[in-house]
């Protein structure tokens, strides 16, 4: 099932919305964006557990 994730939904005021087919596609989107975007070479374990929350069904 297709999956969807928002910045905003963790408490960002980027407006990046991002879909894909499953949720490692919209990982590698999430985390492209979080390295060019938020300068994170990594997502840390508190912020990549918001964002596993905040991923939902598209």
């Amino acid at each position: 099932m297709a999956k969807k994730f928002a910045c905003a939904d963790i408490g960002l005021s980027c407006r990046f919305e991002a879909r894909a087919e499953n949720e490692e596609a919209l990982m590698a989107k999430i985390g492209k964006h979080a390295k060019s975007a938020h300068n994170m070479d990594r997502i840390d374990p508190a912020t990549l557990s918001k964002v596993k929350a905040a991923i939902k069904d598209a």
